[in-house]
């Protein structure tokens, strides 16, 4: 079965490889990146999370990392020329994106956002990133994410 969201949407219209994999959303249970991890069998480094964050309170940009990763928000405000970064209220992100916690992807987004994915990311043969739904992903090779996106690469991970 596959959803139809304006991720989906965005990847049917582009010349990538990519598939669409489902898992049961549990927000209860821990973790969600983990339990996506677990789900999908696959080891936490090539799971990402896609969260939306504002800088120095003007500027809004969607990061791209591994699950298991904290993120440096200074480093963040640092690639966008800000001093400080601080997460999206889900409103706001929903209202930005037009997606709902849980389901924000970097593809087909309402208002596209700049993307930064992981340095980290970029070490994998292919990621998992949220396709527009709680529970939904699309399996893609990070360096597509970076074409299709015009993502900036860097680090972004706590120390």
């Amino acid at each position: 079965m596959t959803k139809d969201t304006a991720a989906t949407a965005f990847l049917a219209k582009q010349t990538v490889p990519y598939s669409l994999h489902e898992y049961s959303y549990a927000p209860e249970g821990g973790p969600i990146g983990m339990q996506a991890a677990e789900a999908l069998g696959s080891s936490p480094d090539s799971v990402l999370k896609t969260l939306v964050v504002e800088i120095d309170k003007k500027q809004a940009a969607c990061v791209v990392a591994p699950v298991h990763q904290k993120l440096n928000l200074k480093k963040v405000a640092a690639l966008f020329g800000g001093r400080n970064a601080r997460m999206m209220s889900p409103e706001k992100a929903h209202e930005l994106t037009g997606y709902q916690g849980g389901g924000t992807s970097p593809f087909g987004q309402k208002t596209a956002i700049p993307l930064v994915i992981s340095h980290d990311a970029m070490n994998q043969d292919h990621v998992y990133i949220n396709a527009g739904d709680q529970g939904f992903v699309v399996r893609i090779s990070p360096a597509d994410v970076v074409k299709l996106t015009d993502a900036k690469v860097a680090d972004v991970a706590a120390e």
